[in-house]
């Protein structure tokens, strides 16, 4: 009979996670790199990063009897990367589809219940992007690819686009070569293309910076001098990806609830602004936009009318003006302005 761990990762695979590789659970290599990340500010307002920093210095944290961690990852490359140019509000590819957190943590649910079948005596927990665990350490560890200059794993094979998951357990596995070696070599497409400069040095973000800290996680104004960068950024951004080397000729994504829904490829920005907050649960239900709460994506979708100059989107933003949200107000009178300040430089020359 296989080995435990050979028959673990053919179950990973059968559970349609295309990357799978274990990592010893002893301290995160990267701690130190996180709390000098932190301390210089780089986190913006993610204050649960700070509360809950000395958390990811070991999965211990998680799973007090953590001895292995089993690292997945999942594809979810969409097969016309060009496609999410299209629309009037541009939605990262990786929240076109459903909520990846769900997917994941019922494929890990599904492979813990395979592993205590075979291993009675095992105990563990499956983790997507929520839990204190620094995921690209260990991912890094369990030989699953490199830190690109962009901050994303990479993988020669699959390239960028692909959640990570993590499955801790009490038994004591044998572990995977680590990843060594960086294969970004001199490129530095991903910092060039970056629309609002969010790296202050290879594999360094800020994340204040970032469009998809701000059009996602921010929850306050967008400071003015980085609305114009956002473009028609509407959720999240995927330039830093979209340029890298190692993506152009990765596979699409077979996975079907992480395809792009129909509904998603396109967004009404006008329609999206004019949203109560029971249509915008009920239209994002089940999808990574509830991240944004109502509040900020109106806010975005008002900023990305401001960007475009769109005269026929003034009725729905002065509108906006009198939302319940200050923030939503705000951006609506900033975008006004910038529509109407265009106006009269056009009639002005």
């Amino acid at each position: 009979m296989a080995l435990l761990e050979e028959r673990l990762k053919q179950q990973a695979h059968a559970l349609g996670f295309e990357l799978v590789g274990i990592a010893p659970a002893t301290e995160a290599d990267g701690f130190d790199r996180l709390r000098d990340w932190l301390a210089r500010g780089f986190a913006g307002t993610m204050d649960y990063l700070d509360r809950h920093g000395e958390a990811r210095r070991h999965p211990a944290s998680i799973l007090p009897e953590v001895r292995s961690i089993i690292m997945v990852g999942m594809n979810y490359r969409p097969a016309d990367t060009e496609e999410k140019r299209t629309g009037q509000g541009r939605i990262s590819c990786y929240a076109r589809g459903r909520d990846y957190h769900e997917v994941l943590r019922e494929r890990l649910r599904r492979l813990l219940d395979w592993l205590r079948q075979e291993r009675p005596d095992c105990r563990g927990r499956g983790v997507v992007d929520t839990a204190p665990l620094l995921e690209r350490d260990f991912a890094r560890r369990a030989g699953l690819g490199w830190f690109g200059k962009n901050t994303m794993l990479i993988n020669k094979r699959l390239g960028s686009y692909f959640f990570l998951g993590a499955l801790l357990t009490n038994l004591e596995l044998a572990c995977d070569a680590p990843h060594t070696a960086s294969h970004c070599g001199s490129c530095t497409a991903c910092l060039e293309a970056c629309p609002t400069q969010a790296f202050v040095a290879p594999g360094v973000l800020d994340a204040r910076r970032c469009i998809s800290y701000l059009t996602i996680e921010h929850r306050g104004n967008v400071p003015e001098d980085l609305r114009r960068n956002l473009g028609d950024w509407l959720f999240g951004c995927d330039v830093c990806q979209e340029v890298c080397p190692w993506n152009r000729k990765a596979p699409p994504g077979t996975e079907p609830a992480l395809q792009g829904r129909p509904e998603l490829m396109q967004l009404d920005l006008i329609e999206v602004l004019s949203m109560s907050e029971e249509t915008f649960r009920q239209r994002f239900r089940g999808t990574a936009l509830l991240r944004t709460k109502r509040t900020g994506l109106l806010r975005n979708a008002a900023l990305v009318l401001g960007n475009r100059g769109d005269a026929a989107a003034l009725p729905a933003l002065r509108r906006a003006v009198e939302d319940p949200e200050p923030v939503v107000r705000e951006a609506a009178r900033w975008a006004i302005d910038r529509i109407e300040g265009r106006q009269s430089h056009s009639t002005a020359s």
